[in-house]
């Protein structure tokens, strides 16, 4: 996915690092996405989604907060309301440069940013929070063995994720004041509500708080066995597919590209490289974007279906649906159609059926299911017809590739 690197002005008038990923065609929507306490914009979890959901079509801007990351300023002298004001002067920017954000998103402490911002943001329709605290004081926990000499002194350096900051006296009542629990009740927007529910840094019960406390519409998503930081990387896929599906109710969804009609020529297929690890690639179709990738045994990040995953799919998809254009057109009672399909390699003497004899040969497994009230002579005629799917003749017959190289 592209990513553009720029600044804005924040707040307190100095310049916030931020990046855009953008999709490969025209965004379906534009995010907003604010980072845990003293992480920053490129921090695995906010950089993972942010492309995951580039990948899916819609643009996300992250930013380094004050004193963070590669943004100017001090991080002493940042508050949570600081924050907060500069996420809207993050969607600002968006407003005045690409178009306004009709999604927040927010990571931990960054969620309870986005909640309390939220209101200030009028072209935001759905907002997200992952792991967020339901009242921000609770990142006190990470230094309450020094709040009292903050207290004493107005300024002290604690160590938090094993790097020191310097927390003033005026954060601490900075973020005694918020009242989120009112913020979140007078949202009027959609919410999704994500947690782990062995989340040990910010426990599930301040997801509770937050769901409760909220008028509908609302939605609460288990991340089952995901720690703080999402640090595993299908926990950061996971939480960018069920984003997308979700926002797409409440968001006016702009076409990336006007549906191929049937009697078109074929779309094109782009593959291209992401950079963001040795094998992913983003893989456009018409309006369509998904990631591709190797399963990590084979040196890839598992963050999308690998080459032979998608002829797999293809066979599949292409079977399921000449079955079920058949029972229609005969009024079959077909209820179902289940494909499941194995690519493996096989010994060319041991198909007596090839006519190859030495080597290795490729072998497809492909395991139909069939609902329904259907007689034995149906079931056999079914199973017929899914040999006769376009993708099925394709691979089985002579295919010619021609491979040139572009202007």
């Amino acid at each position: 996915m592209p990513t553009e690197r720029f600044q804005f002005t924040g707040e307190g008038g100095h310049q916030l690092a931020a990046a855009l990923d953008l999709p490969e065609r025209k965004p379906t929507a534009y995010a907003l996405f604010a980072h845990c306490f003293t992480c920053g914009k490129d921090v695995l979890a906010a950089k993972r989604i942010a492309t995951a959901l580039a990948a899916k079509g819609i643009a996300v801007l992250r930013f380094d907060f004050t004193g963070l990351g590669s943004s100017e300023g001090d991080f002493a002298n940042s508050t949570f309301s600081s924050n907060v004001a500069d996420l809207v002067r993050a969607a600002d920017h968006l407003r005045e440069t690409r178009q306004a954000p009709t999604i927040l998103i927010g990571h931990s402490l960054g969620g309870a940013a986005i909640l309390a911002a939220a209101g200030q943001v009028p072209e935001a329709r759905a907002v997200v929070t992952i792991a967020a605290p339901s009242d921000p004081a609770h990142v006190t926990n990470f230094f309450k063995d020094r709040i009292e000499d903050i207290r004493k002194h107005g300024e002290v350096e604690v160590a938090l994720a094993g790097r020191p900051f310097r927390i003033k006296r005026e954060f601490l009542d900075d973020i005694a004041e918020h009242g989120l629990m009112a913020h979140v009740a007078k949202l009027h927007k959609a919410l999704l509500i994500m947690h782990s529910p062995t989340d040990d840094t910010v426990g599930i019960d301040n997801a509770t708080q937050i769901f409760v406390a909220a008028k509908h519409p609302k939605s609460f998503v288990s991340l089952a066995g995901a720690d703080h930081l999402l640090s595993g990387k299908r926990d950061a896929a996971y939480v960018a597919g069920v984003i997308t599906a979700w926002s797409e109710r409440y968001i006016d969804v702009a076409a990336a590209e006007p549906t191929a009609d049937p009697g078109e020529a074929p779309r094109h297929v782009v593959v291209r490289e992401t950079r963001a690890s040795k094998f992913q690639q983003t893989v456009s179709m018409g309006p369509h974007q998904m990631l591709a990738d190797e399963p990590t045994a084979a040196g890839g990040q598992d963050s999308g279906p690998g080459p032979y995953d998608f002829v797999l799919a293809g066979l599949g998809a292409c079977t399921s649906m000449t079955m079920r254009m058949y029972a229609d057109r005969k009024s079959l009672p077909l209820e179902r159609v289940t494909v499941t399909l194995q690519h493996s390699k096989i010994h060319a003497e041991d198909c007596a059926e090839c006519e190859t004899k030495v080597g290795m040969l490729d072998q497809i497994d492909r395991v139909i299911t069939i609902e329904g009230a259907l007689d034995a002579d149906q079931r056999q005629r079914l199973m017929e017809i899914a040999d006769k799917c376009p993708v099925h003749r394709t691979l089985t017959s002579e295919v010619r590739i021609v491979t040139k190289a572009a202007d």
